[in-house]
Protein backbone atom coordinates (compact mmCIF):
# COMPACT_ATOMS: atom_id res chain seq x y z
CA UNK A 1 0.00 0.00 0.00
CA UNK A 2 1.32 3.44 -1.37
CA UNK A 3 0.67 6.60 0.44
CA UNK A 4 -0.49 8.11 -2.41
CA UNK A 5 -3.81 9.69 -3.14
CA UNK A 6 -6.49 9.57 -6.19
CA UNK A 7 -9.11 12.10 -6.53
CA UNK A 8 -11.78 11.47 -9.05
CA UNK A 9 -13.11 13.98 -11.26
CA UNK A 10 -16.21 15.15 -11.69
CA UNK A 11 -17.82 16.15 -15.67
CA UNK A 12 -21.27 16.60 -16.36
CA UNK A 13 -22.49 17.18 -19.93
CA UNK A 14 -19.38 18.26 -21.35
CA UNK A 15 -17.96 20.73 -18.64
CA UNK A 16 -15.56 19.71 -15.54
CA UNK A 17 -17.56 21.07 -12.45
CA UNK A 18 -15.69 23.06 -9.97
CA UNK A 19 -15.40 20.31 -7.43
CA UNK A 20 -12.81 18.56 -9.24
CA UNK A 21 -10.37 21.42 -9.10
CA UNK A 22 -11.31 21.32 -5.17
CA UNK A 23 -10.59 17.84 -5.22
CA UNK A 24 -6.98 18.57 -6.38
CA UNK A 25 -6.29 21.05 -3.18
CA UNK A 26 -8.40 18.44 -0.72
CA UNK A 27 -5.78 16.03 -2.57
CA UNK A 28 -2.86 17.50 -2.35
CA UNK A 29 -3.08 18.20 1.34
CA UNK A 30 -3.75 14.93 2.31
CA UNK A 31 -0.66 13.66 -0.41
CA UNK A 32 1.65 16.15 1.67
CA UNK A 33 0.47 15.08 5.14
CA UNK A 34 1.18 11.24 4.00
CA UNK A 35 4.35 12.12 1.96
CA UNK A 36 2.57 10.41 -1.35
CA UNK A 37 1.79 11.38 -4.98
CA UNK A 38 -1.31 12.77 -6.05
CA UNK A 39 -3.20 11.04 -8.72
CA UNK A 40 -6.60 12.11 -10.52
CA UNK A 41 -8.62 9.87 -12.58
CA UNK A 42 -11.13 10.94 -14.99
CA UNK A 43 -14.05 8.70 -16.69
CA UNK A 44 -15.89 9.00 -19.55
CA UNK A 45 -16.40 11.64 -21.78
CA UNK A 46 -14.14 14.35 -23.48
CA UNK A 47 -10.91 12.89 -21.03
CA UNK A 48 -7.77 14.35 -23.23
CA UNK A 49 -9.64 18.30 -22.51
CA UNK A 50 -10.28 17.39 -18.96
CA UNK A 51 -6.85 16.22 -18.15
CA UNK A 52 -5.57 19.69 -19.59
CA UNK A 53 -7.98 21.23 -16.88
CA UNK A 54 -6.92 18.98 -14.11
CA UNK A 55 -3.42 19.63 -15.14
CA UNK A 56 -2.57 22.04 -12.07
CA UNK A 57 0.03 22.72 -9.83
CA UNK A 58 0.98 19.91 -7.37
CA UNK A 59 -0.95 16.57 -9.61
CA UNK A 60 1.49 13.91 -10.02
CA UNK A 61 -0.24 11.91 -12.63
CA UNK A 62 -3.37 11.64 -14.48
CA UNK A 63 -5.37 8.64 -15.41
CA UNK A 64 -7.83 7.99 -18.41
CA UNK A 65 -10.76 6.08 -18.59
CA UNK A 66 -12.47 6.92 -22.49
CA UNK A 67 -15.87 5.06 -22.02
CA UNK A 68 -19.11 7.14 -23.00
CA UNK A 69 -19.11 10.09 -22.54
CA UNK A 70 -21.62 10.95 -19.15
CA UNK A 71 -21.25 9.17 -15.90
CA UNK A 72 -22.38 5.96 -15.40
CA UNK A 73 -22.49 3.96 -12.51
CA UNK A 74 -21.49 0.53 -13.89
CA UNK A 75 -18.66 2.46 -15.54
CA UNK A 76 -17.41 4.33 -12.83
CA UNK A 77 -17.48 1.43 -10.50
CA UNK A 78 -15.05 -1.45 -12.50
CA UNK A 79 -12.87 1.54 -14.01
CA UNK A 80 -12.09 3.43 -10.53
CA UNK A 81 -11.98 -0.10 -8.47
CA UNK A 82 -9.12 -1.05 -11.32
CA UNK A 83 -7.29 1.98 -10.84
CA UNK A 84 -6.77 1.63 -6.96
CA UNK A 85 -6.32 -2.03 -7.06
CA UNK A 86 -3.29 -1.12 -9.46
CA UNK A 87 -1.78 2.03 -7.78
CA UNK A 88 -3.16 0.72 -4.11
CA UNK A 89 -3.28 4.53 -2.90
CA UNK A 90 -4.01 4.98 0.91
CA UNK A 91 -6.97 7.69 -0.33
CA UNK A 92 -9.55 7.37 -2.68
CA UNK A 93 -11.36 11.17 -2.85
CA UNK A 94 -14.32 11.93 -4.77
CA UNK A 95 -17.05 15.01 -5.01
CA UNK A 96 -20.39 14.69 -2.59
CA UNK A 97 -22.40 15.30 -5.27
CA UNK A 98 -24.97 13.27 -7.06
CA UNK A 99 -22.34 11.16 -8.80
CA UNK A 100 -19.99 10.67 -6.04
CA UNK A 101 -22.75 10.07 -3.54
CA UNK A 102 -23.53 7.05 -6.61
CA UNK A 103 -20.49 5.40 -6.95
CA UNK A 104 -18.10 6.03 -3.75
CA UNK A 105 -20.03 3.68 -1.84
CA UNK A 106 -19.96 0.85 -4.03
CA UNK A 107 -16.41 1.23 -5.16
CA UNK A 108 -15.38 1.41 -0.88
CA UNK A 109 -17.38 -1.94 -0.92
CA UNK A 110 -15.56 -3.19 -3.44
CA UNK A 111 -12.26 -2.63 -2.62
CA UNK A 112 -12.97 -3.34 1.23
CA UNK A 113 -11.94 -0.23 2.94
CA UNK A 114 -14.03 2.37 5.34
CA UNK A 115 -16.63 5.67 3.79
CA UNK A 116 -16.86 8.60 5.15
CA UNK A 117 -19.25 11.46 3.07
CA UNK A 118 -19.25 14.60 3.24
CA UNK A 119 -16.32 15.92 4.40
CA UNK A 120 -15.68 19.68 5.29
CA UNK A 121 -12.53 19.28 6.47
CA UNK A 122 -9.63 16.67 5.99
CA UNK A 123 -6.42 15.87 8.50
CA UNK A 124 -4.19 12.96 8.61
CA UNK A 125 -1.31 11.70 11.05
CA UNK A 126 0.20 8.61 12.28
CA UNK A 127 -2.54 6.92 9.80
CA UNK A 128 -5.68 8.00 11.09
CA UNK A 129 -7.94 10.12 9.23
CA UNK A 130 -9.91 12.91 10.93
CA UNK A 131 -12.97 13.63 8.90
CA UNK A 132 -14.61 16.93 10.16
CA UNK A 133 -18.32 16.86 9.26
CA UNK A 134 -21.23 19.14 10.15
CA UNK A 135 -24.76 18.54 11.39
CA UNK A 136 -28.15 19.54 12.08
CA UNK A 137 -28.56 22.00 9.89
CA UNK A 138 -24.51 23.10 9.88
CA UNK A 139 -25.15 24.45 13.41
CA UNK A 140 -22.56 21.46 14.83
CA UNK A 141 -19.45 20.22 13.73
CA UNK A 142 -18.28 16.64 14.41
CA UNK A 143 -15.00 15.22 13.68
CA UNK A 144 -15.49 11.46 13.01
CA UNK A 145 -11.72 9.55 13.37
CA UNK A 146 -10.64 6.79 10.86
CA UNK A 147 -8.00 4.60 12.25
CA UNK A 148 -7.39 1.61 10.31
CA UNK A 149 -6.94 2.81 6.31
CA UNK A 150 -7.27 3.25 3.65
CA UNK A 151 -9.98 5.36 2.65
CA UNK A 152 -12.43 6.31 0.96
CA UNK A 153 -13.82 9.93 1.60
CA UNK A 154 -16.23 12.08 -0.45
CA UNK A 155 -15.67 16.05 -0.15
CA UNK A 156 -18.41 19.02 -0.27
CA UNK A 157 -17.91 21.29 -3.23
CA UNK A 158 -17.38 24.42 -1.93
CA UNK A 159 -15.06 23.88 1.00
CA UNK A 160 -11.32 23.95 -0.24
CA UNK A 161 -10.49 26.15 -2.53
CA UNK A 162 -9.86 25.54 -6.18
CA UNK A 163 -6.10 24.09 -7.04
CA UNK A 164 -4.21 26.72 -9.56
CA UNK A 165 -1.53 26.98 -11.17
CA UNK A 166 -0.19 25.09 -14.25
CA UNK A 167 1.47 21.55 -13.90
CA UNK A 168 3.50 19.10 -15.55
CA UNK A 169 1.37 16.08 -14.36
CA UNK A 170 1.82 12.68 -16.40
CA UNK A 171 -0.73 12.28 -18.08
CA UNK A 172 -1.94 8.20 -19.54
CA UNK A 173 -4.58 6.01 -20.26
CA UNK A 174 -5.25 3.87 -17.90
CA UNK A 175 -4.99 0.12 -19.64
CA UNK A 176 -8.45 -0.80 -18.45
CA UNK A 177 -11.27 -2.49 -20.53
CA UNK A 178 -14.72 -2.53 -19.49
CA UNK A 179 -16.69 -5.45 -18.21
CA UNK A 180 -20.32 -4.73 -21.15
CA UNK A 181 -22.37 -7.10 -19.77
CA UNK A 182 -22.13 -6.08 -16.60
CA UNK A 183 -22.71 -2.44 -17.49
CA UNK A 184 -26.59 -2.53 -16.88
CA UNK A 185 -27.94 1.54 -17.67
CA UNK A 186 -26.99 3.88 -19.50
CA UNK A 187 -27.96 8.02 -20.11
CA UNK A 188 -29.89 8.44 -22.86
CA UNK A 189 -30.36 12.07 -22.40
CA UNK A 190 -30.91 14.85 -20.47
CA UNK A 191 -34.16 17.04 -19.96
CA UNK A 192 -34.01 20.34 -18.78
CA UNK A 193 -36.19 20.82 -15.35
CA UNK A 194 -37.87 24.20 -14.81
CA UNK A 195 -35.67 25.90 -18.04
CA UNK A 196 -35.32 29.62 -18.64
CA UNK A 197 -33.12 32.04 -20.57
CA UNK A 198 -31.70 32.74 -17.23
CA UNK A 199 -28.44 31.36 -15.82
CA UNK A 200 -27.92 32.05 -12.47
CA UNK A 201 -24.56 30.37 -12.07
CA UNK A 202 -23.61 33.52 -14.68
CA UNK A 203 -25.08 35.99 -12.69
CA UNK A 204 -22.26 39.33 -10.83
CA UNK A 205 -25.27 39.73 -8.22
CA UNK A 206 -27.66 37.56 -6.92
CA UNK A 207 -30.88 38.51 -4.72
CA UNK A 208 -31.71 35.32 -3.10
CA UNK A 209 -35.37 34.50 -1.38
CA UNK A 210 -35.75 31.89 1.14
CA UNK A 211 -38.94 30.59 3.26
CA UNK A 212 -39.30 33.95 4.96
CA UNK A 213 -41.11 35.23 2.08
CA UNK A 214 -44.42 33.56 3.51
CA UNK A 215 -46.20 33.75 0.59
CA UNK A 216 -45.88 34.30 -3.16
CA UNK A 217 -47.69 37.40 -3.79
CA UNK A 218 -44.83 38.82 -2.02
CA UNK A 219 -42.27 37.89 -4.49
CA UNK A 220 -43.14 41.31 -6.31
CA UNK A 221 -40.98 42.79 -3.58
CA UNK A 222 -38.14 40.87 -3.65
CA UNK A 223 -38.69 40.90 -7.46
CA UNK A 224 -38.50 44.84 -7.26
CA UNK A 225 -35.24 44.81 -5.36
CA UNK A 226 -33.62 42.85 -7.93
CA UNK A 227 -35.30 44.94 -10.71
CA UNK A 228 -33.88 48.35 -8.65
CA UNK A 229 -30.32 47.16 -8.47
CA UNK A 230 -29.91 45.15 -11.65
CA UNK A 231 -29.32 41.97 -9.91
CA UNK A 232 -30.52 38.53 -10.77
CA UNK A 233 -33.05 36.98 -8.79
CA UNK A 234 -32.88 33.18 -7.47
CA UNK A 235 -34.00 31.70 -4.50
CA UNK A 236 -34.01 28.42 -2.00
CA UNK A 237 -35.34 25.07 -2.35
CA UNK A 238 -38.63 25.75 -0.47
CA UNK A 239 -39.60 28.48 -2.74
CA UNK A 240 -38.68 26.02 -5.76
CA UNK A 241 -40.76 22.75 -3.97
CA UNK A 242 -43.86 25.43 -3.78
CA UNK A 243 -43.68 26.28 -7.55
CA UNK A 244 -43.49 30.25 -6.59
CA UNK A 245 -40.22 30.29 -9.16
CA UNK A 246 -38.61 27.69 -11.54
CA UNK A 247 -35.91 25.04 -11.24
CA UNK A 248 -33.36 26.87 -12.96
CA UNK A 249 -33.79 29.32 -10.34
CA UNK A 250 -32.52 27.46 -7.12
CA UNK A 251 -29.43 27.49 -5.43
CA UNK A 252 -27.99 24.61 -3.25
CA UNK A 253 -26.51 21.37 -3.42
CA UNK A 254 -29.60 19.85 -5.40
CA UNK A 255 -29.39 23.22 -7.86
CA UNK A 256 -26.90 25.23 -8.96
CA UNK A 257 -23.61 26.35 -7.36
CA UNK A 258 -23.02 29.89 -8.15
CA UNK A 259 -19.94 32.15 -7.62
CA UNK A 260 -21.04 35.92 -7.85
CA UNK A 261 -19.45 38.92 -6.60
CA UNK A 262 -22.28 39.65 -4.23
CA UNK A 263 -25.33 37.08 -3.11
CA UNK A 264 -28.23 38.81 -0.99
CA UNK A 265 -30.09 36.40 1.09
CA UNK A 266 -32.96 37.08 1.95
CA UNK A 267 -34.79 35.34 4.69
CA UNK A 268 -32.76 33.10 4.26
CA UNK A 269 -31.45 30.51 6.93
CA UNK A 270 -28.06 28.90 5.93
CA UNK A 271 -29.06 25.12 5.63
CA UNK A 272 -26.27 23.21 4.79
CA UNK A 273 -27.84 22.32 1.67
CA UNK A 274 -28.11 25.99 0.73
CA UNK A 275 -24.76 26.92 1.99
CA UNK A 276 -22.88 24.65 -0.03
CA UNK A 277 -24.34 26.21 -3.36
CA UNK A 278 -23.03 29.31 -2.72
CA UNK A 279 -20.37 30.38 0.41
CA UNK A 280 -17.91 30.81 -2.74
CA UNK A 281 -19.69 34.05 -3.54
CA UNK A 282 -16.98 36.96 -3.15
CA UNK A 283 -19.18 39.23 -0.89
CA UNK A 284 -22.32 37.63 0.96
CA UNK A 285 -24.97 39.98 2.92
CA UNK A 286 -27.43 38.53 4.74
CA UNK A 287 -30.77 39.68 6.19
CA UNK A 288 -32.72 37.25 8.57
CA UNK A 289 -34.71 37.93 11.50
CA UNK A 290 -32.96 35.49 13.50
CA UNK A 291 -29.79 36.56 15.04
CA UNK A 292 -28.76 32.74 15.43
CA UNK A 293 -30.10 32.04 11.62
CA UNK A 294 -26.38 29.85 10.07
CA UNK A 295 -26.40 32.21 7.08
CA UNK A 296 -24.95 34.81 9.74
CA UNK A 297 -22.05 32.28 10.55
CA UNK A 298 -20.93 33.07 6.66
CA UNK A 299 -21.95 36.37 5.76
CA UNK A 300 -19.76 39.24 5.19
CA UNK A 301 -22.58 41.55 6.78
CA UNK A 302 -25.61 40.91 8.05
CA UNK A 303 -29.02 42.86 8.87
CA UNK A 304 -30.96 41.05 11.60
CA UNK A 305 -34.10 42.45 10.95
CA UNK A 306 -38.00 41.88 9.13
CA UNK A 307 -37.17 41.45 5.17
CA UNK A 308 -40.86 43.07 5.41
CA UNK A 309 -38.82 46.83 6.63
CA UNK A 310 -35.58 46.05 5.07
CA UNK A 311 -36.33 45.25 1.26
CA UNK A 312 -38.68 48.75 1.16
CA UNK A 313 -35.58 50.75 2.76
CA UNK A 314 -33.63 49.04 -0.13
CA UNK A 315 -35.88 49.81 -3.04
CA UNK A 316 -36.04 53.24 -1.97
CA UNK A 317 -32.54 53.67 -1.83
CA UNK A 318 -31.64 52.72 -4.78
CA UNK A 319 -34.39 54.79 -6.32
CA UNK A 320 -37.13 52.87 -6.79
CA UNK A 321 -40.70 52.37 -5.24
CA UNK A 322 -41.62 49.82 -3.24
CA UNK A 323 -45.22 47.58 -4.09
CA UNK A 324 -47.77 47.10 -1.71
CA UNK A 325 -47.37 43.72 -0.10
Amino acid sequence: MTSDVLVVADHRRGDLRDVSLELLSAGRELADAAGGDLHAAVISGNVESFAEDLDREGVDRIHTVAHGEEFNHDVYAQALTAIAEDLAPEFVVAPNSVNGLDYAPAVATRLDRPYVSDAVGLDYSEGTLEVTREMYGSKVETTVDVAEGPFVVSIRGGEWPPAEGVGDAEVSEFDFEVDEDAVRSKVKGFEEVGGGDVDIADADFLVSIGRGIEEEENLELVEELAEVTGATLSSSRPIVDNGWLPKNRQVGQSGKQVTPDVYLAIGISGAVQHVAGMKGADTIIAVNTDPNAPIFDIADYGVVGDLFDVVPALIEEFGGEPPSV
